[in-house]
Parts: structure tokens; sequence; C-alpha cells
């Protein structure tokens, strides 16, 4: 009976009744993969034209050899065995050869072999395809090569690389980097950095691949306690890949990335530093000196306007009783003379110095503060606390009077703690960003302010040093004028313990109206 007639003939027999096997012989004949058919024993009993564009040995030469007869020699003995050991129990097999041609040049086959079973389900025949995959497989190690090569480069580089996604994070990195983050002790310093160059993590990126978003741009990263910052010069570029999926093989698409490369310069802002720190005591220096000068000057006048404004009373209650009271013409006398001494003094004190006001760091500040009292407080053996804020927005002000108010306040702390026989000897500096701004504590373990005293403290000339009156001076006062002057606060909390805590807080709004 003819399948086609019979429709309960399953479909096999219809598609083996319509492709007959001449069909198949020609599909054989024009593919363009090598087919070798063996027996059981390997040797070869049928191979197509694309067999011999590949191997060199025509139909002729290759039927009734053994298929070894393409075998260069140096593939690995087990892989012939693991290959043996799978047809032979009536598995496929797929792997890679080195094979010969005929004139002796060897190539690499991309081979499958399958084992082909007659109706008992007994392997009679052997069919094997192979590609010759040489130029491919060259290419694939000139990849893995370039790659390596690439990696070597990326990660003996002295230089930090990260490779940050759409959403900011790292995907790729080098050693330099990794080291990095050992040092700081934070899962991803990029972020830091970022922020630390001014990038805000919402900001959106207009560059376009291959355009620099930001170069040599030197940001500072810190370090908590007493810990030197790393000072790094970064660069930021915008990069694009094709997306290798398959959705997106004719359709191009492509993924965005930031490159972020970053060389550190600590040691050389470190001699930088120096530079800096040298002029920047003379500059303070001076300024101590005048501002000592105008304490002193200042100081002088107070006390003697009160005992002139005593005899200047006496003498207008002597004037009232006798016109000529002689008494009266030698203390009016001496009273003009005081007041010319007084007016003298006042020419003299120092004009205030001019300073322009810019957008500043807290934390660069508060540094030099550190730094410039190095020595005073490992001479005293104080232990100090420094945790700067990863973040902190920039204050519009007037740097070197901020600089001097921070200094006058440590050091008020250092010499509360400096005293004979006072055992807790530690200074904790803090800042941190708050909703509406800027907040620096500074907190030390000294013998403290007592309560009743704490708003004494603000006014010109009170001391709470033994001897009152004999250790006039501005101390807290001075202080609380330039945090008034910066649109702040200054504020003495109660401390853990004993000690004294002084809080400062500075509005993101300055006294401009401007955005610090």
């Amino acid at each position: 009976m003819n399948p086609e007639s019979d429709p309960s003939a399953p479909p096999e027999a219809l598609q083996q009744d319509t492709l007959d096997s001449s069909v198949f012989r020609e599909t054989l004949e024009q593919a363009d993969i090598a087919v070798s058919i063996t027996d059981g024993d390997a040797t070869i009993l049928y191979v197509n034209p694309a067999f011999t564009r590949i191997t060199g040995y025509a139909a002729e030469d290759a039927i009734g050899r053994n298929q070894s007869l393409l075998s260069n020699k140096t593939t690995p003995r087990t892989v012939y065995t693991s290959l043996w050991r799978k047809i032979s129990t009536g598995q496929p097999w797929a792997g890679r050869l080195v094979n010969r041609r005929r004139d002796g040049t060897p190539y690499l086959a991309d081979l499958a072999i399958t084992p082909v079973r007659n109706a008992d389900g007994v392997t009679v025949n052997y069919l094997g395809m192979h590609r010759d995959i040489t130029i491919l497989h060259e290419l694939e190690c000139q990849v893995r090569n370039q790659k390596a090569l690439i990696e070597s480069v990326v990660d003996t580089a002295p230089v930090l690389i990260a490779l940050l996604d759409a959403n900011r994070r790292v995907v790729l990195d080098n050693h330099a980097y990794k080291k990095l983050m050992a040092d700081l002790g934070m899962q991803e310093p990029a972020q830091q950095i970022l922020a630390a160059a001014g990038l805000e993590p919402t900001a959106k990126i207009e560059e376009e691949p291959g355009e620099f978003i930001f170069q040599d741009r030197e940001v500072c990263l810190e370090r908590g306690g007493w810990g030197a910052p790393r000072w790094f010069s970064c660069s930021l570029v915008s990069v694009e890949e094709d997306d290798a999926t398959a959705d997106a093989f004719f359709v191009r698409q492509r993924r965005r990335y930031l490159l972020l490369t970053a060389i550190e310069i600590t040691n050389l802002r470190a001699e930088q530093e120096k530079s800096r720190m040298a002029a920047l005591r003379a500059v303070l220096a001076e300024a101590e000196r005048i501002d000592g000068l105008r304490e002193s000057l200042s100081a002088a006048i107070y006390q003697l306007e009160g005992p002139i404004n005593v005899i200047s009373s006496a003498v207008a209650m002597l004037a009232r009783r006798s016109q000529s009271e002689p008494m009266a013409h030698a203390l009016a006398d001496a009273v003009a003379a005081g007041q010319a001494a007084l007016e003298n003094l006042r020419s003299e004190i120092p004009p205030a110095r001019f300073e322009e006001r810019e957008a500043v760091s807290v934390n660069e500040l508060l540094r030099d503060v550190l730094e410039l009292s190095t020595r005073s407080l490992l001479a005293a053996g104080i232990v100090v606390n420094w945790a700067p804020a990863s973040r902190l927005p920039s204050l519009v002000g007037y740097p070197n009077r901020l600089r001097a108010m921070f200094k006058a306040l440590v050091d008020n702390a250092l010499e509360a703690m400096n005293v004979k026989g006072w055992r807790e000897r530690e200074l904790n500096l803090s800042t941190r960003a708050t909703r509406s701004g800027i907040e620096v504590v500074i907190e030390d373990s000294g013998p403290g302010i007592p309560a009743e005293l704490r708003l004494r403290v603000f006014e010109p000339f009170f001391s709470t040093k033994k001897g009152g009156g004999r250790h006039l001076g501005t101390g807290l006062s001075a202080a609380q004028q330039t945090a008034n002057d910066h649109g702040g606060l200054i504020e003495i909390d109660d401390a853990v313990g004993h000690g004294c805590r002084i809080r400062l807080s500075f509005p993101l709004r300055n006294s401009e109206g401007g955005l610090a």
C-alpha cells in the first residue's frame, strides 16, 4: 500500500516516501561541511566534495582507508581514547582535533561524530562532520591574548581604573582600585571620588562617547582618625559597547558606561602642603599678632574707660557745687588727659583684616588647623579622633577668619586638657551635613565649663582661668562673632561625663542670601 493513500501511516513514512535516497545524497554532495561515513572500524566508505576541498583527499584517495589518515599525530591520545569510549557506547561525540591535509599542512577541525544504528540498534557506521576552524581559532587566540595583555597592563599600571554601568555600579576594576578599597576600608571608593569631584548621583550624562565629563580634577578622599587624606587627579569619560545579545544582531544596541581613572598625587600634594602650611603659619602668626594687639588695646581701653567715667562723674558733681573748686579743675584736666589717651589708644588699634568671601571646604580648614597644631597636640599627649563627613557642601565665607576661629577653639581645648595631673586627653572633631547646612563638633575631655558660666564665656574679656580679671580675652566672643558673620551659631552642649563640647552650625544660605 502506498503510504500516501493510507491515512494511518506515520509522518516518518510519508517523509521517507517523499524524499528518496537521491535527495539525501545530493544534500550531502552539496553540503558546505566535510562529511565522511565509515564502518565500525573507521574505514572510510564515503566522503563528499567539501571533504575533498578541506582535506585535499579526493574520494578515490580516501575511500577504503582508515579515518586516521587525517591525524596530524599531535592530538593527545587521551582525546582519542575519550572519543572512542563515547561513540562505542552509541553516544555522539563533539570536539576539536588537529588534522593534516594531504599536502602536509595542519589545520584545526571542529568535529562531530554520530553513531549510525541499524534496525536492531547495532552501530554499523559512523557519520563524521567537520569544519576547518583554523582561522577562527587564530582569531580567538588573538582576542584572548589581547585581552590578557590589556588586563596585564591595566592591572600593573599605577592608575586606578573603574568601569561603571548606567547605575554607577562598578562592573570592572583593576588591582590599584582594589588596593584602595582595602586601604580605605570601603566598598566602592568610586562613589566617593565622583562625589568629591562634584558629580551628583542623579546627574544626567550629556557627553558623547569618548568625551570627558571631567578631566584631571583633583579630589581628596578623607580617612577617619589621624590618617592623612589621599589625593587623586581624576578623569571621567563616557564610553559605549555593542550589545552582544541575539536580539541586537540586526538592530544595533549599545550600552553606556563611565570610565573612571585616577592617579594618586598624595606625595605631590604633601610637598605642596609643606610650602602652603609654612606660608599659612606665617599668615596666621601675623594675624594672631595683630589680633593680640587689638585685644590688648581693647582690653586696656575697656579697663581705663571705667575709672575715667567715674572721675568724669565726680567732676560734674563738684562743678555743680562750686565753679571755683580747685579739685574740680584738676580732675577735669585728668579726665581730658585720660580721654585723649583713650583716643590715642583707639587710633593705634590695627584695622580689621580685609578678606574676600569665597567657597571653602570646612573639612580642609579643620585639616589645616590639625596640621598646624600637630606638634602641640603630640607634646601634650592628646589623642585626636578626626571624623570628617565624606560629602560636605561648600560654605561661602572668609577662609582665614574661619580657620582662625577653629584654631582658637582647638587651642582652648588643648589648653584645658594640658594641665598637670590631668590624664584623660582626647580631642574629638567631626563634621556632618544636615538638612539646613553644616555642623562641626569640637569636643575635649578636659575639666569642662560650669553650667552657670556657659553664657558668660561669650562675653568680651571674660575668662575661666584662675586670676579672672588678670586674664582678659576675646576667646569665645570672637568665635561667636565669626560664626555670626557667617550666619551660623555656636553653642556649648553637655558633654558625656566631663569635658566641653562646642557645636557650630552654619546654614547653606549665607548672610548675603546666596547658596553656600
